[in-house]
């Protein structure tokens, strides 16, 4: 698939690159979380390590390289043809914005309206909808509510993101996402202690007090991803550093594979 080529207006560049975030949130969940790949048998006789091995190895590695850059492709070009297609004032809300128009705030406050949603879906041109589908992201016969249940969550991440205020720990943020490492993503912050679970913490003596807002700068789908492998109590009581997160085999094979997700420049 061919990147895109229109560019992003200067003043709609950090919000085209939230909803690129928002967007491969769903996008690498259902595409990305694939069965592991069997092992493939040595045959007898062969010895390990052998040239033949090696290159094995190595061919796997680069078809799951190339899955990546393609996958990362297809977001850019799927977020490009969705963003582009939202009225301005979608693309340019902040916070500021929001504020200061009570109209404004009434029509884009989350969740959205159904009359909201179904002018923003009006606009998704077919193309992106066909390749939705092409990608197994909608059924091939989808219709017009299976289009309007994928898109709304997207939408309603972006438009949150866009229009929150600055969070107190924003003095922290960083310039890369403190788990893949990719650098110039847009990164949110995770709560190394799930802020739901502050309360049985301090009950159960977990952990001190001070230690319950510590925060790491994630990028959506590392984030994401750090959310679906335990629950929040677990997170909690097992799993509450970078450093803990980064000793895991799952999270060690994850950070392997987004890392090869990258965006193009624009």
């Amino acid at each position: 698939m061919a990147p895109p080529t229109s560019m992003t207006p200067v003043e709609e560049q950090s919000n085209y690159e939230t909803f690129r975030e928002c967007l491969s949130e769903p996008v690498l969940r259902t595409l990305a979380v694939a069965p592991e790949k069997p092992k493939r048998r040595r045959r007898s006789g062969k010895k390990k390590g052998s040239v033949k091995d090696e290159r094995d190895d190595q061919g796997l590695g680069q078809e799951d390289g190339n899955d990546a850059e393609d996958l990362g492709e297809f977001i850019d070009y799927l977020a490009n043809e969705l963003f582009t297609s939202l009225p301005q004032i979608v693309r340019t809300l902040s916070y500021t914005a929001i504020q200061s128009s009570p109209a404004l705030h009434e029509q884009y406050s989350t969740p959205l309206s159904a009359s909201s949603v179904e002018v923003l879906v009006a606009v998704i041109p077919p193309s992106a909808a066909d390749s939705l589908g092409t990608y197994g992201l909608l059924q091939p016969d989808y219709d017009l509510n299976d289009l309007r249940h994928f898109i709304t969550p997207v939408l309603e991440s972006y438009i949150t993101s866009v229009t929150a205020p600055p969070p107190i720990w924003s003095a922290t943020r960083t310039d890369f996402c403190e788990l893949c490492e990719r650098e110039w993503i847009p990164t949110t912050y995770h709560h190394l202690i799930p802020r739901s679970m502050h309360a049985k913490v301090i009950k159960r003596g977990w952990h001190p007090e001070e230690k319950l807002n510590s925060v790491a700068w994630l990028c959506r789908a590392c984030h994401s991803f750090v959310h679906h492998i335990e629950s929040n109590e677990e997170l909690a009581k097992n799993w509450y550093t970078m450093d803990l997160l980064r000793g895991r085999d799952d999270v060690k094979g994850w950070v392997k594979w987004i890392g090869r997700v990258r965006w193009k420049k624009r």
